[in-house]
């Protein structure tokens, strides 16, 4: 018995089940877990946990586009109520699904309710109990699908009135947007033929300016050839002949005093060269801080002055010679200290004297001084030097070395080892080198203290005279004076 009535319930359930599944396609894979709430109500799970609902998200976007309505302008507005007809149709959208959804579930639960109709009366005893309580949820549920429906034909039409309120509201913005641009452009029009008409104003006004100082001129004009003629009316043609005679001799005589200057500086330049044709040599160079001076023959044949004693003056105020210690060479550089005064260097040939000297005092480089005073606003002052003697000794090492020349004190330095620091004093001694030798004008003498002097060689004659220039500026704050060996102090 047992046997028959379970082979009969299997046999009933598998036929339930195709009787639903031939027409009805569940989303799940058991039967929705409802339950009955209050006043029989049956509860979906899955829907007490949805959002607000549609209508009041409805009503407050419509109460929100109200109280924005009135401080946006005609362009914001026309936007906001086409963004709002967007919303209502896909609004209107998802209420035509819902009701094929709601639709789709009347169909569901009237099959359902067909099985379980049929169901019931295939079973008995405590399973019939079962199919009576699955046939009253059934039936609460349609309730409330019905009562849903309600709800939703409900907010259908109140979607459909939000849909053609926010249609019309949309047209009378669109309407009112192409008024206010119809009134702009019209009072672009208008704006347009005002700057127009002011510029047809000021070119009538130029042109009659312009019109009337012509005509000023042109009377001006007339007045001036007027009193031309009546000036020439009032003068003899005699005295305009000699105007214009006097006029040409004034003419003549300035070309014959051109003319006769430059005679007379070639007569000087002659008889001078005719006096001085005894002298048999003169000196190469410029008459500028940063040149060096040469002596060379100045006629052919004349005899050697290698080994001929020579001696450089610097002549100062008063036309007195003063001796520059150690210069004894045929060459010699012009230092800071010679600026403004004549160079002059006497040749022992023979028992006989030879003189030669610069045509003018020796001038000032340009700039250098706005450079020596740019670096004296500096504390310590460095330049890259090659040190060529060494207690008049030729310095084997050609490296390059650092010149320090600060405000206290001057040093020489290899990388990090110093070979010579002192500060000023009256045995230290600076000026210009007054060995001879092609690179004079670059080098200086320094000797730091007795017993202890280098030779060094600069980059270029600027570095060097800046060097000698701002040293000696540097001392005499320290109420020091620095000169060459043997020269008088006079002051820089």
């Amino acid at each position: 018995m047992t046997r028959v009535t379970h082979d009969a319930g299997e046999g009933v359930h598998k036929e339930a089940l195709d009787l639903v599944s031939s027409d009805v396609n569940f989303p799940k894979g058991h039967f929705p877990d409802y339950r009955i709430g209050p006043n029989n109500q049956i509860i979906d799970p899955e829907e007490t946990q949805e959002a607000v609902p549609l209508k009041e998200i409805v009503a407050k976007e419509t109460a929100q586009l109200l109280e924005q309505r009135r401080r946006l302008s005609v362009r914001d507005l026309k936007e906001k109520f086409e963004k709002g007809l967007s919303g209502a149709s896909k609004l209107s959208e998802e209420a035509k699904r819902r009701e094929a959804a709601s639709l789709d579930r009347q169909v569901l639960l009237k099959k359902l309710r067909d099985v379980l109709d049929t169901l019931k009366g295939r079973v008995a005893g405590r399973n019939r109990d079962d199919a009576d309580e699955a046939i009253s949820l059934v039936e609460a549920l349609a309730v409330q699908l019905t009562q849903r429906e309600g709800e939703l034909i409900y907010e259908k039409a109140e979607v459909k009135k939000l849909a053609s309120f926010l249609k019309q509201a949309t047209e009378d913005a669109r309407k009112v947007a192409e008024e206010e641009r119809a009134l702009a452009l019209a009072e672009i029009e208008k704006a347009r033929a005002a700057v127009e008409k002011v510029e047809k104003a000021l070119q009538v006004h130029d042109s009659a300016s312009s019109s009337r100082e012509k005509e000023e001129m042109e009377e001006l004009r007339k007045e001036v050839r007027e009193a031309r003629r009546i000036k020439m009316l009032h003068q003899p043609s005699k005295v305009m002949d000699m105007e214009f005679e006097l006029q040409a001799l004034r003419t003549l005589i300035t070309e014959k005093t051109q003319l006769c200057n430059q005679l007379k500086k070639e007569l000087a330049m002659i008889k001078r060269l005719e006096e001085d044709s005894s002298d048999l040599f003169e000196l190469e160079g410029s008459d500028t801080l940063g040149s060096q001076f040469h002596i060379i023959p100045r006629v052919d044949g004349a005899p050697s002055i290698t080994n001929c004693p020579i001696q450089w003056y610097r002549i100062i105020s008063g036309g007195i010679r003063e001796l520059i210690s150690g210069a004894t060479k045929s060459t010699y550089a012009p230092e800071p200290f010679d600026v403004g005064r004549l160079l002059q260097a006497e040749i022992v040939l023979n028992a006989d004297k030879f003189m030669v000297q610069t045509n003018g005092p020796i001038n000032e480089a340009a700039g250098l001084e706005r450079y020596v005073d740019s670096l004296m606003k500096r504390t310590d002052v460095e330049f890259n030097v090659v040190v060529t003697q060494m207690n008049g000794k030729d310095y084997s090492s050609n490296s390059v070395h650092v010149f320090h020349i600060g405000k206290l004190r001057m040093k020489l330095r290899k990388g990090w080892s110093t070979k010579a620091r002192e500060t000023y004093s009256s045995t230290m001694k600076l000026c210009g080198s007054r060995g001879g030798g092609n690179a004079a004008a670059r080098a200086v003498f320094w000797q730091a203290r007795k017993g202890l002097s280098y030779t060094l060689g600069f980059e270029t004659d600027r570095d060097r005279n800046a060097a000698i220039m701002l040293a000696r500026k540097f001392a005499s704050n320290c109420n020091v004076t620095l000169t060459g060996p043997g020269d008088q102090v006079h002051g820089t």
